[in-house]
C-alpha cells in the first residue's frame, strides 16, 4: 500500500521541480544583464550593442548594461563571457574576428571561439569600407595601388588591434596587390578612425558605422567596400574586387552567451533581438551607417560560425599572420 503512495509522491515532486524550473526560465530576466563588448567604446560593435541592448531593456523589463572590456584583439572581453555562468546574465556582442580568426592567429588561446559559446543571434553584416585621409592624392583603388607602389613603406594604416578585421583586410590587400604598408594597431576601432581623420595614419579598412559620418563631412575619402557586391546603401561605391579580382571580406556581428545556456533562454533572447532589429528607428539608424540587419535562428548562426572558422583558419595560415 505504501509503494503507490511513494510513486505518487515522487511523480508529484518531479512535476513540481519541472514547473519551478519552467517558471524560473519564463521569468528571465529578473535582474540586470551584462552585455560585454570586447572593444573600445565608440566602435561599430559598441554602437550595435548599445542600440540593441536599449531595446532589450525596454522589451524585457530589466537593464541590459553594456560594458567595454577591450584588449588582446578582443580576447580579454570575450574570455570573460566564455568563463561566465551560462545563465543568460552575461552576454557578448562578438564579431567574426573574435570567434573565427583569433584562433588561427594566436599560438595559445584562453577559449575556443566555437565550442565555448552559445550562438544566440547573428545580428548584422556591417559594410566594410576602404577609406583614406583626404591628404592622400588618390580617388580610386587603382590610384591608391599605384601611389603605394611608387612610395613603398610610406603609407601607414590603422587597425583596431593585431588580428582585427581591419588588420586582416589590409593584409589581404597587401598580398593581393603586392604593395607594402605600415601597420599601426590601436586598442579599438574608434581611436583608429580618429587618427586616420587626424592624418596620423593614411589608410583604414573599417566598418561604415565608424567611417561614413566622417566621409559625409569630407574628413575621410571613401574608395571602396570590401564585400563581393556593392552595398545596397552605397550603390555608387565600387567594391575592391572591381579592381583587385577575388578580394572579398564580409564582417558580421552577433550575440553570444557561454556554452551550455538553457534552450528556453536562448530562444527568448533570439526572439527579442530579432524583434528589436525590425523596429523602424533601429532600421533607419543602421541603414544610415550602411549596416545590413539580419534575422537568424540560433541554429543558422551556429552553422555560419563553424563554416567561417574553417574558412578564416585557412586564409590566415595562407597569409602567414601570427600574433603573440
Amino acid at each position: 500500500m505504501f509503494k503507490p503512495l511513494l510513486t505518487a509522491c515522487l511523480a508529484g515532486s518531479l512535476l513540481l521541480t519541472s514547473a519551478l524550473g519552467a517558471q524560473a526560465q519564463s521569468s528571465y530576466p529578473d535582474k540586470a544583464v551584462t552585455v560585454i563588448v570586447p572593444w573600445a567604446a565608440g566602435g561599430s560593435t559598441d554602437i550595435l550593442a548599445r542600440v540593441i541592448s536599449e531595446k532589450l531593456s525596454q522589451s524585457l523589463g530589466e537593464p541590459f548594461v553594456v560594458e567595454n572590456r577591450s584588449g588582446a584583439s578582443g580576447n580579454i572581453g570575450t574570455n570573460l563571457v566564455a568563463k561566465a555562468k551560462p545563465n543568460g546574465y552575461t552576454l557578448l556582442v562578438g564579431s567574426m574576428s573574435t570567434h573565427t580568426m583569433n584562433q588561427a592567429m594566436y599560438p595559445t588561446m584562453p577559449f575556443d571561439g566555437v565550442k565555448d559559446f552559445t550562438p544566440i543571434a547573428k545580428v548584422a553584416l556591417v559594410t566594410n569600407t576602404m577609406v583614406v585621409n583626404p591628404s592622400l592624392p588618390v580617388n580610386t583603388v587603382q590610384e591608391f595601388i599605384d601611389y603605394a607602389k611608387a612610395n613603398p613603406d610610406a603609407i601607414a594604416y590603422a587597425s583596431a588591434g593585431p588580428g582585427s578585421t581591419n588588420h586582416l583586410s589590409a593584409a589581404m590587400f597587401e598580398k593581393a596587390t603586392g604593395i607594402n604598408l605600415l601597420h599601426v594597431p590601436y586598442r579599438g576601432g574608434a581611436p583608429a578612425v580618429l587618427d586616420t581623420v587626424g592624418n596620423q595614419t593614411k589608410l583604414l579598412f573599417t566598418a561604415g558605422t565608424q567611417s561614413l559620418p566622417f566621409v559625409k563631412e569630407n574628413k575621410l575619402k571613401l574608395l571602396a567596400v570590401t564585400e563581393d557586391q556593392r552595398a545596397p546603401s552605397l550603390p555608387d561605391v565600387p567594391t575592391v574586387a572591381e579592381t583587385v579580382s577575388g578580394y572579398e571580406l564580409s564582417v558580421w556581428y552577433g550575440f553570444f552567451g557561454p556554452a551550455g545556456m538553457p534552450d528556453d533562454i536562448v530562444k527568448k533572447l533570439n526572439h527579442e533581438i530579432n524583434a528589436a532589429l525590425q523596429q523602424p528607428d533601429v532600421i533607419a539608424k543602421m541603414e544610415s551607417m550602411a549596416v545590413q540587419l539580419l534575422d537568424s535562428t540560433p541554429e543558422q548562426f551556429a552553422q555560419d560560425l563553424q563554416s567561417d572558422a574553417i574558412k578564416y583558419d585557412a586564409l590566415i595560415k595562407e597569409l602567414g599572420i601570427r600574433l603573440e
